[in-house]
């Protein structure tokens, strides 16, 4: 049972009190508790930039290390509206765990802009991306910090935010990055990554449940990236998509959905989702409470609270969007006995060929895509069951348990280390 938040829907608050529940069960000392509770160092940046009108506008910018115990920092920039520095802190603490979770040697870091990229133009958005990468230039590196794409940003800004930060070194560095174009050192198979993570874990879990993949029923909230790579990817290999939903609202279908199609109808045409013929439109969030066997949040934070836990109805809830469900909800889900993939477990595809594309960039080879799918299988296979053999261990739920495996990996660290006096 987590400790009480303040507020349920602060996700910094979320994050400690998972933190907590399991530093608990873990037993970890006093010291340790506080050396990992807190980021090691928090940035803020205010960023001046040109608008095409002539005028000038002042957007406000995150950068937040969490943790660099077992390694560089790693973490993605998010642009949008209702960015805050408590989303950033949680999202940076977030990292440091999947990271461990999945045993790759990266800490955890985020960054964010307070900003609309769907109102800015590609020039002013530019603009944004550059100063706010010089203004951090001195805390970026392939051996310090990495940043990647998230809400708001793509592949493109990524490549703006190499090409300044090898500006201002004087030499181009692509490892500084991951979610980059091909074109400049970025990874085949990065696009598909969160998404196929998401699978492989549902395939783990399916496999563990004694339940059938085919004709599996599976419900995706979010239809960006993570969503419909994870949809066409399961569509593909069995499952059966009954119901998606983006920020323009969702579509049902008992009957199954044609995920192939789907995807094309959005990212493809550029079609609104809940147009797709054949189906019942619903709004994004009522999506989440009809039954199936499958439930995988992808969109955003606070979907599942302790208002609406009651009304989840499904077997598995994997967890494609980081925190979507709260603290307060935890109980409810544990009591009706869902199985839960945490968000970092089930979405940590994505740092983990983000890890892959870093490594072929420091050695200037690359790698076939089976090769980086082969190495994405294993990883997350092999993190799925140690998460299980803690929960089973400790006898906790699934989320506990991956805190567990994350905080004992880290805190193993820096025992190692010690502490620089």
């Amino acid at each position: 049972m987590p400790i009480a938040v303040q507020d349920e829907l602060n996700v910094y608050e979320s994050a400690e009190a998972r933190f907590e529940t399991a530093a608990a069960k873990l037993g970890l000392e006093q010291g340790l508790y506080y050396y990992m509770k807190y980021p090691e160092r928090e940035v803020t940046v205010y960023i001046p930039v040109s608008l095409d009108t002539g005028g000038i506008a002042v957007f406000t910018g995150y950068r937040v290390v969490h943790s660099t115990v077992r390694g560089p920092s790693k973490g993605g920039i998010r642009f949008a509206p209702n960015v805050s520095l408590d989303e950033v802190r949680a999202l940076a603490a977030w990292m440091t765990w999947k990271c461990a979770v999945v045993n790759i040697p990266f800490g955890g870091a985020k960054g964010g802009v307070i900003c609309d990229p769907a109102k800015l133009s590609k020039s002013e958005l530019e603009r944004v991306t550059r100063r706010y990468t010089a203004s951090l230039s001195d805390f970026l590196g392939p051996e310090r910090d990495i940043p990647a794409p998230d809400i708001g940003t793509n592949d493109q800004i990524m490549a703006w935010v190499m090409d300044t930060y090898s500006m201002h070194v004087r030499q181009a560095t692509t490892a500084v990055v991951t979610g980059k174009p091909l074109d400049l050192g970025g990874s085949l198979g990065r696009k598909e990554a969160t998404g196929r993570g998401l699978m492989i874990c549902c395939n783990k879990a399916v496999a563990k449940l004694g339940m059938k993949r085919e004709g599996c029923r599976v419900i995706i909230q979010g239809f960006g990236n993570v969503g419909s790579e994870a949809s066409l990817l399961m569509h593909q290999a069995g499952y059966k998509i009954v119901a998606a939903a983006d920020v323009n609202g969702g579509l049902y279908n008992e009957r199954g959905i044609d995920a192939a199609k789907l995807y094309d109808w959005v990212h493809g045409q550029q079609r609104s989702l809940p147009e797709f013929p054949g189906g019942e439109k619903l709004t994004a969030r009522e999506i989440l409470f009809r039954p199936c066997d499958i439930l995988v949040p992808a969109a955003t934070e606070n979907q599942i609270t302790s208002e609406n836990a009651h009304r989840v109805d499904c077997r598995i809830l994997c967890e494609g969007a980081n925190g979507p469900t709260t603290a307060y909800a935890d109980p409810i889900i544990e009591k009706k006995g869902i199985f839960v993939i945490p968000d970092i477990l089930g979405n940590a595809g994505g740092v983990t060929v983000s890890y892959l594309e870093w490594v072929q960039d420091r050695q200037g080879f690359f790698w076939r895509e089976r090769e980086v799918n082969e190495h994405l299988e294993e990883v997350m296979e092999h993190s799925f069951d140690e998460v299980v053999r803690y929960a089973e261990t400790h006898r906790v739920g699934n989320r506990i348990a991956a805190y567990i495996v994350a905080i004992d990996r880290v805190a193993r660290a820096l025992k190692l280390r010690g502490f620089y006096a």
